[in-house]
């Protein structure tokens, strides 16, 4: 009887692993133009190492596609801009959006990478 208890329990917990550590899969789309399956025209590489962007801003047009592509030169980082809809790092390291907003919005690294963290800002600015 013990065993066929623990045996379900491992089942159990087999499954919940399973279903909890799987990838997210599915396509993002909402406004700011995350755009699965939609071919960029352009290509934005940005680079993080530690405690600094290597620019202190990125220029995007509205409404054209681009593949915002992240290398991590130094440290452990990533990049997030919530009002693009835009969150990469090592493991997700492109994505292509079609910005539908003019404005200046801030970058931040999205992972806290020590001491330095909290100034680590850059700006991606999409205009006309």
């Amino acid at each position: 009887m013990k065993k066929g208890i623990a045996w379900l329990a491992a089942c159990m917990l087999i499954l919940v692993l399973a279903a909890c550590g799987g990838a997210n899969q599915s396509a993002d789309s909402g406004s700011n133009g995350s755009d699965a399956g939609v071919t960029a025209s352009e290509e934005l590489v940005i680079k993080a190492s530690n405690y600094e962007f290597d620019q202190p801003e990125y220029h995007l047009k509205k409404g054209v596609p681009v593949n915002i592509v992240y290398e991590n030169v130094n440290g452990n980082h990533g990049i997030l801009v919530p009002e693009l809809n835009l969150m990469l790092d090592t493991r997700n390291s492109s994505k292509v959006i079609t910005p539908d907003k003019v404005g200046e919005f801030e970058m931040s690294c999205s992972v806290f990478c020590g001491s330095g963290h909290s100034s680590m800002i850059s700006k991606i600015i999409v205009e006309e």
